[in-house]
Parts: C-alpha cells; sequence; structure tokens
C-alpha cells in the first residue's frame, strides 16, 4: 500500500539521542514534527559513558528529575592506567567546575535512548519506531519528502520542510551528498562485551570510567560500571591489529585480557555475559552538512573516537545546535543551506579541541598520569576537555 502525507514542517530520521533531542527541541517550539525509528525502542546501542556536559541538554530537554531518580551509575570522575598497570590519580570532574553537573551518568543506552524517544513525544512530536526509511527526496528544496514503511509494510510519502538526518553512520543523506573524510590517524576498530560481578572500586570511584592502556601499549580498554552489577569492558586499537590479527575478534579480545593484568584482575572474578560483539570506528566528517532543506547531526554528521566517551555527548549537543538554527530557518521561511548548517562551524571547533586531546591519547609513550605530575597547573584544563567544556556557551 502506499499513501502520500503533506503534514510536517520537520521529519527526523533516526531515534537515537541526536534524532530525539532535535525533535523534541523543535516540536516544543511548535512545530509539526515526525521522529521515525526502524528498530523496535528500547534497541541496544553502545555507547553507555556521559560526559558531564550533556547536563546542560538533558536540562533543557526536561530529563534531569527522570536522570537523577533513575538506577543509572552515578560517574563522578575519569581514571587512567598505563600499560605496566600505574593508575593515575582519579580526574574528578568537579575539580573542573564545582556544580551538580560534575556528576553525570553510566547509562544502559536502550532504557536512556527510550527515555530520550519518550520525551520528544511528551514534547509534541509523532514518533514511530518500526519505521523503515524507503527514500529521501530532497530535489525539491521547498518540499522535501521522506517515503517510511511500517512495521505491517504500509509505505507513505511524507512531505515537509526540513528532513534532519540522524541516522547515524548509515547517513542516508550523507553518504548521498558528498564525501566522507576519514581520518587516517584515527582508523579503530573496537570488541567489547559485558562482564557481570566484575570488580568495581569503593566509593566515590564504583562509576569512574577506567581507560586502561592494553600490554602493546598501542590498544586499549574501557571499563564502564553499569546498573545490575555489569560492567561495559571493550578493546580499541587499529583495524589492523584487531581484526586482522589472525585470531577471531572474539579471540582477539580474551587475548588481550589475559595479557592485562589490570583488566584480568578485574574481570576474573565475574563472567562475561551476551556476545562479543565488534564495531568498526572510524573518526569521520561528511563534507556536506546541511543542504537546502536538510541536514545531517550526530554520527550522520561525524564521529570522533570512543577514548573520552564523548559519542553522546556530541549526538545531544549537536541535535540541540541544530534545532537552533531549524526553527530560525522555519520562523524565516528560509529553510536554507546558510541557515540550516549555520551551527556546524561552531560544533566542528569543539569537536575539533577534543580531537587534540584524542590525537595527545594516541601518541607514542604519552601518559596523562606523568603528563600532570609534570606540569600541574594543566590539570584544570585537561579535566575541562574530559568534562566536555568545549563549546563557549556551555554551562548556561
Amino acid at each position: 500500500m502506499f499513501m502520500t502525507d503533506l503534514n510536517w514542517d520537520v521529519i527526523v530520521m533516526g531515534g537515537g539521542p541526536a534524532g530525539a533531542a532535535a525533535a523534541a527541541i523543535v516540536s516544543e517550539s511548535g512545530f509539526r514534527t515526525l521522529l521515525v525509528e526502524r528498530e523496535k525502542m528500547p534497541r541496544f546501542h553502545v555507547g553507555e559513558s556521559l560526559m558531564p556536559e550533556t547536563y546542560w541538554t538533558l536540562r533543557r530537554l526536561g530529563l534531569l528529575e527522570q536522570m537523577r531518580s533513575s538506577a543509572f551509575t552515578k560517574k563522578y570522575s575519569v581514571q587512567f592506567v598505563d600499560r605496566s598497570g600505574r593508575e593515575s590519580q582519579p580526574f574528578y570532574f568537579s575539580d573542573s567546575y564545582d556544580h551538580e553537573s560534575s556528576q553525570t551518568w553510566q547509562v544502559v543506552r536502550g532504557d536512556f535512548d527510550k527515555m530520550l524517544f519518550d520525551n520528544a513525544e511528551r514534547l509534541g512530536a509523532v514518533c514511530r519506531d518500526q519505521t523503515r526509511v524507503v527514500d529521501v527526496d530532497t530535489s525539491d528544496p521547498a518540499a522535501p519528502s521522506v517515503t517510511i514503511m511500517d512495521s505491517s509494510g504500509i509505505a507513505s510519502r511524507q512531505r515537509c520542510r526540513v528532513v534532519i538526518d540522524a541516522t547515524g553512520q548509515q547517513s542516508l543523506l550523507g553518504a548521498r551528498s558528498g564525501e566522507r573524510v576519514v581520518n587516517p590517524v584515527l582508523k579503530k576498530s573496537a570488541v567489547w562485551g559485558y562482564c557481570r560481578a566484575a570488580l568495581r572500586q569503593p566509593g566515590l570511584d564504583e562509576g569512574a570510567t577506567l581507560v586502561i592502556m592494553a600490554k602493546d601499549g598501542k590498544s586499549w580498554f574501557w571499563y564502564i560500571p553499569l546498573p545490575d552489577d555489569v560492567v561495559s569492558v571493550g578493546l580499541v586499537g587499529d583495524v589492523s591489529a584487531i581484526l586482522k590479527s589472525g585470531l577471531s575478534p572474539e579471540d582477539k579480545f580474551f587475548e588481550e585480557i589475559k595479557n592485562c593484568p589490570a583488566v584480568s584482575l578485574r574481570t576474573g572474578q565475574g563472567r562475561f555475559e551476551g556476545p562479543i560483539r565488534t564495531m568498526k570506528e572510524f573518526s569521520y566528517v561528511c563534507k556536506e552538512p546541511a543542504g537546502d532543506g536538510w541536514v545531517l547531526v550526530g554520527d550522520s554528521l561525524g564521529f570522533l573516537d570512543p577514548i573520552y566517551s564523548s559519542g553522546v555527548f556530541l549526538a545531544l549537543k549537536s541535535g540541540e545546535m541544530a534545532a537552533d538554527c531549524v526553527i530560525d530557518a522555519l520562523a524565516s521561511g528560509e529553510p536554507s543551506r546558510r541557515r540550516l548548517g549555520a551551527w556546524v562551524d561552531p560544533f566542528l571547533a569543539g569537536m575539533n579541541r577534543m580531537r587534540k586531546l584524542v590525537y595527545a591519547f594516541y601518541t607514542e609513550g604519552f601518559s596523562f598520569g606523568e603528563f600532570v605530575r609534570s606540569y600541574p597547573q594543566h590539570r584544570k584544563g585537561l579535566t575541562d576537555l574530559l568534562v566536555g567544556r568545549v563549546f563557549a556557551a556551555d554551562s548556561g
């Protein structure tokens, strides 16, 4: 079956953090908004650790009370462990900014993303999961259309004034409109799983993200304590080292754990449950972030690196910043490339500040502990970056 609707100001493709945030903000401003997600919510996604600066977008979305009352693990710090097993002092976020935003969370992404999705509906968006995007037509910039198909196989062409592409690394419009620029330095892959009853640190550090160097000094592990006595454990390294080692990704994962006492001692008392998963984490940015009648947000626009848990923060921030430009463009009657993409340069400038810290981490021989011991005057600036204070208008 096929139908045509002409009912929307904005159609958001993709119900993750970027899309749900954008849909919520645009809809709350009074614009007719449709948010579509191909999977049934809640759905699995990796990327459980939040940066403290997500606080401001969550506050704007009206979600802070839900977060405070949730079972999500509270996170106060990040700690680094070098290849010899030497641990840095925790980088407490409150050292950067003495505010309630210095405490954040380790989340179960299915539950967290469902919260954002439902919140967009609460703020007025029409939200449909299990709805697949079949086609996007931007040939008429005054009335772009999105053809969608629901779970029963009914297809409809939905017309609107602006399309927001939040389809993640698939990046439906980004892949069509221009080249994706891959960072040649950050061609990484990740292998990860979930360990129940693994060791946690005591007290305030129980929810700390640990970044642990592997034996080779090039690959590294994330160690993220989640609710229900589960820890997310992931190995990240060059594609050649992880996926082309001669071992299966799962065997490589457990071999590296065995060779890394800082991880093996923490997981030895626990048990891994569920599948071991693999993903390529290419760092990239799409060269064409917006056009007449459309804009990219979240991973559709670009991805940095998993090292500092910036993924959800940057997704939420991009959704918020893009939504403000969409509102301005619709109010002016000019949903042009210039207006819809006005947020991109400031956003990429903040992302690039974070990228410099990523490069520092991957520099051979670099140690955050040694850096701070040698240059204690830079500890606060380093913590600012770990917090996510990279946008001038933050913390308002």
